[in-house]
């Protein structure tokens, strides 16, 4: 059904009503025409006018050319209105009042077809053909991202999804098998259906809000320029912005063109010219929190090329810190958890693809640290801890703690020791137990890290050991260098005290040598096997280690 204005042209059930309807009577007059036919003798041909009837077979038709009589016992007559026969018909073998039935029948169906079809006066100018070809053979709408299946039909690229994602593996138009359902775009018919409802919107004024639905609001270019636009004027960009963030999560959207659009239209150095704004220039939280659902989607996208990708990036690295800083303000004022979460990855993938001075600007950024810090905190009232908002905390703090050994001191200063290990006792993922313990690694190697570590050993050391086989090779050798780092480098009591205390801390740490770790490990472990007590006899006192196959020595 097609709505202009507020009123429908012709609904689909008026129209099947009226089909049907022409069907029957259409039958009827067919089923009296070969009654009459057989109670025709010869020479039916000579009491006929011949016009306007069907001649069923091609025998009927020869022996009229030669001028012979036939019986017609079966005739074929269109059951679509507007297929019915013309005056001008050479064959016939229908008496004379039946043709006229007929025609008058065609008559009224196409009258009533065609006074059903029509706008009222005042709606005229909002009346829009579209093209057959442009629309979906399951939705029967304009189609919005055409893609062709191997069998040569074009659909809507989410109509044909959802026919894949139920189960179906035939082509839904010819019920052939799919050997491959690849979906390839149709770029020729997506520019034709573009250029066509351009072009109805401005050859019909008053029908341009009708036509919105296929070319609505501006295209994700003229979006670009909007942003590019707003930078110099001193306009909000958010508006622009938000409509960007839209497209590009918009899975209808093709990936082709989200791929040009951040290559050739240059949509991600605009976007994160946004967010290096600063001083009279810098745009409100709501800005820069669209801007950075913009630059995170396409950083997400999984079409979208590793080489477009990095443009976000190499725009954020033209000013490192003034980009931090607006990562920083979206951590804070976010207005949910989820933009707070993008800012986070952004930071973390600026933190892996730039140059070596954008990345220190990035982790002297007291407030972009502090932020991600909270980050790993808890979420809402009852102290729960969101483990995506986490693992992407983590996982630039820990990057961040690996940058500059001057940004240690700091870390530990905003609580990066308490956070990593809240996060130890809080999550069962070993890449998430890695990177805390990577920050607690890096943390030990100044003065403040280590007292913080050491000031709640009977909580922090037993929290390290249980992750120490439960985190990977990268999180085991960095566990074993904390412990090695405040139990017997720096030699604190109260850290050996706890490590020698803890359940099953000897036996991992056997397990550990056993694992094929890395030769410092492996020295660090031997060495941190001292703690524990062993008599003459090489029985071990006073700890039970649950392991009687396995000595140290």
């Amino acid at each position: 059904m097609l709505t202009f204005g507020g009123r429908t042209t012709a609904s689909v059930k008026e129209l099947k009503n009226n089909e049907q309807r022409s069907s029957s009577m259409l039958k009827n007059i067919s089923k009296e025409a070969r009654n009459e036919g057989k109670k025709r003798k010869k020479g039916v041909w000579k009491n006929c006018d011949h016009q306007g009837a069907f001649c069923t077979s091609t025998a009927d038709q020869g022996a009229r050319r030669k001028g012979h009589s036939t019986t017609t016992t079966s005739i074929s007559i269109y059951h679509h209105p507007h297929h019915l026969p013309q005056p001008s018909s050479p064959f016939c073998c229908i008496p004379c009042s039946t043709r006229k039935r007929i025609a008058s029948l065609g008559a009224m169906v196409r009258k009533e077809t065609s006074t059903s079809m029509r706008l009222p006066p005042q709606h005229q100018g909002l009346e829009v053909k579209i093209p057959s070809f442009f629309r979906c053979p399951i939705s029967l709408d304009v189609m919005r991202s055409p893609v062709s299946l191997c069998t040569g039909v074009t659909y809507d690229r989410a109509s044909i999804q959802r026919w894949l994602d139920s189960g179906h593996t035939t082509c839904p138009a010819t019920m052939l098998p799919l050997p491959s359902t690849d979906l390839v775009p149709n770029l020729t018919l997506r520019s034709l259906i573009a250029h066509w409802s351009a072009s109805a919107a401005s050859c019909s004024p008053a029908a341009a809000g009708s036509v919105a639905f296929f070319a609505a609001g501006p295209s994700p270019a003229g979006l670009v320029r909007q942003v590019a636009s707003s930078l110099g004027g001193g306009a909000d960009p958010s508006p622009a912005l938000c409509e960007l963030a839209a497209y590009l999560s918009d899975d209808d959207v093709d990936e082709f063109e989200k791929n040009a659009l951040v290559g050739a239209g240059r949509a991600a150095e605009t976007v994160a010219s946004v967010l290096r704004r600063k001083g009279d220039q810098i745009v409100s939280v709501e800005g820069a929190e669209a801007a950075v659902s913009v630059l995170a989607a396409i950083v997400a996208l999984d079409g979208i090329e590793d080489a477009n990708k990095r443009r976000v990036a190499t725009g954020l690295a033209v000013d490192a810190a003034a980009s931090a800083a607006s990562l920083a303000r979206v951590l804070r004022g976010g207005s949910g958890l989820e933009a707070r979460i993008d800012a986070a990855r952004l930071a973390g993938f600026l933190l892996d693809n730039a140059d070596a001075d954008a990345k220190a600007a990035v982790a002297e950024s007291s407030q972009l640290v502090a932020e991600l810090i909270r980050l790993i905190g808890p979420v809402d009232e009852k102290g729960s801890l969101d483990k995506k908002a986490m693992g992407t905390g983590l996982s630039c703090l820990a990057t961040i703690s690996g940058l500059r050994r001057a940004a240690r001191a700091e870390m530990v200063r905003l609580g990066a020791v308490s956070a990593a290990v809240r996060a130890l006792h809080a999550t069962a993922e070993p890449g998430a137990s890695a990177k805390a313990l990577r920050i607690l690694e890096s943390a030990v190697g100044c003065a403040e890290g280590r007292a913080e570590l050491c000031k709640d050993a009977e909580e922090t050391v037993p929290a390290v050991l249980d992750k120490m086989m439960k985190s990977g090779r990268d999180g085991a050798e960095a566990a074993v260098a904390v412990l090695w780092a405040v139990c017997h480098k720096y030699k604190d009591r109260r850290a050996a005290d706890a490590a020698a205390a803890s359940e099953g801390g000897l036996t991992r740490l056997l397990l550990l040598l056993q694992s094929g770790c890395s030769p410092p490990a492996r020295q660090m472990a031997v060495e941190l096997l001292k703690i524990y007590k062993v008599n003459a006899k090489s029985c071990l006192a006073g700890y039970d280690s649950k392991t009687t196959h396995i000595m140290p020595f």
